[in-house]
């Protein structure tokens, strides 16, 4: 692997329970993201050289590239890590034909969810697409407001970014054609939002949204399917990237999956074993608790506290 500079940014190690922060610590680091090309043509991409940050922040490392990395790196602390399958859907067939890899059951289920979101708007789906730059200022004016409104916003620091620099970069994207952004609308009001930059033929699974007073009416998985068909129809997309990390709404809605890994790589100082070894020991006790809430049937009511 070839060295390669990157430029270094500062990344929150995360101590968490379920889906909630508790506490961040601060570390300088290079990122080596591995795109889905990347992991389905077996490439590794040239490794950062490090200069004076603190170490490596590594995104869905497949386990070869894992191996590689641990090799050229050694003597590096390894921690904070999450294994996962990367899901995505291969859209090289039709929509109907991606459909048919549903059980009768799971078509059955998203059918009945549309029609629910239907009939509450009246009868029929509102959505609405975005992707030339005068369209993407609409869609951040619309979605801006209802990100701040989500979960990811609140308790995960992923909403929609809110910045002129993201403004901007998403306006130049929709420039060069390199972005599709959705929302769905229930009675002439935003209720869930999808973003997705375009990379070559793969759309990049970037934010998705909803707002939680209407969580009932699954406007998210309704969103999704109904941009995913819309997608389909434009017939110019091979990939629909899902990205790092796993979920159940990722494991719906994908169609394959490889096995990947995120971690970081942190030179070994005093502080940053500490920093290591203290969130493997959190991170092995809110383990321990869930199991015996299960075993209690106590992690219900916990995770509505959480919430």
């Amino acid at each position: 692997m070839k060295d390669g500079l990157m430029p270094a940014s500062s990344h929150r190690i995360p101590f968490t329970v379920g889906s909630r922060r508790l506490l961040t610590i601060e570390r300088e680091v290079a990122t080596l993201a591995f795109s889905l090309q990347d992991i389905l043509s077996k490439r590794i991409p040239p490794v950062p050289v490090l200069n004076n940050v603190e170490g490596l922040r590594v995104l869905s490392a497949p386990p070869v590239a894992e191996t590689r990395l641990r090799e050229a790196m050694p003597g590096f602390l390894v921690g904070a890590r999450e294994e996962y399958a990367r899901y995505y859907i291969d859209m090289a067939g039709t929509f109907e034909e991606y459909l048919a890899r549903f059980s009768g059951k799971t078509r059955s289920t998203l059918r009945r969810k549309r029609r629910r979101m239907e009939k509450a708007s009246g009868g029929a789906l509102d959505l609405r697409a975005y992707r030339t730059p005068e369209e993407i200022d609409t869609f951040s004016q619309l979605a801006l407001p209802l990100s701040r409104k989500t979960y990811q916003a609140r308790l995960l620091d992923a909403g929609l970014p809110d910045n002129d620099a993201e403004r901007a970069e998403r306006r130049a994207l929709a420039g060069n054609d390199q972005v599709r952004a959705f929302l769905l609308f229930l009675e002439g009001a935003p209720v869930a939002y999808l973003y997705l930059p375009v990379v070559r033929d793969t759309l990049v699974y970037a934010y998705l949204g909803f707002d939680p007073e209407h969580a009932s009416l699954s406007p998210g998985t309704v969103l999704q399917m109904a941009a995913l068909e819309a997608l389909f129809e434009e017939d110019r997309f091979r990939y629909f990237d899902f990205t790092e990390g796993e979920g159940a709404h990722k494991a719906l809605f994908g169609s394959a999956s490889v096995r990947c890994a995120s971690f970081v790589m942190l030179r070994p100082t005093l502080a940053n074993r500490a920093l290591l070894a203290s969130l493997k020991g959190f991170d092995h006790a809110i383990g321990s608790a869930k199991r015996i809430a299960q075993r209690t049937g106590a992690e219900g009511p916990i995770r509505r506290l959480l919430r």
